[in-house]
């Protein structure tokens, strides 16, 4: 496992991870695809804030379930407690200061979230 720094825009939000990221996920939600977002889920093990906690907005809809953290200041969505997992983080591998998406060139992978019931239930 690799260290990943991650930071909103202005730097008040930051975060790191420690994860294999050779895969990422683009969902074609309403949020996701106006964010474009690319996921990346890790554990909460795997996952430390490492700003104050007061810089982070949050957003939720639907269901409330899921959690859209963003930077207060910057507007920049950094990570999420995603609907399909709570316990978990779904970071935005964007936002990685230390990750070049273009020399790793993760697999990217589909989810239909337009379609997020039935996307889901396919998974399991």
């Amino acid at each position: 496992m690799t260290l990943y720094l991650g930071s909103c825009h202005c730097g008040a939000v930051r975060y790191e991870i420690n994860a294999v990221i050779n895969r990422v996920t683009e969902c074609n939600c309403s949020i996701c695809t106006k964010k474009g977002v690319l996921h990346h889920r890790v554990t909460a093990e795997n996952f430390r804030l490492l700003s104050d906690e007061s810089q982070l907005g949050t957003y939720q809809f639907g269901s409330k379930i899921a959690k859209h953290h963003f930077c207060k200041v910057c507007g920049i969505h950094t990570f999420s407690r995603p609907r399909a997992a709570p316990e978990q983080y779904t970071v935005n591998v964007r936002t990685l200061d230390n990750f070049d998406f273009q020399r790793e060139q993760p697999e990217i992978e589909s989810f239909d979230g337009q379609h997020w019931e039935e996307a889901f239930a396919s998974l399991k």
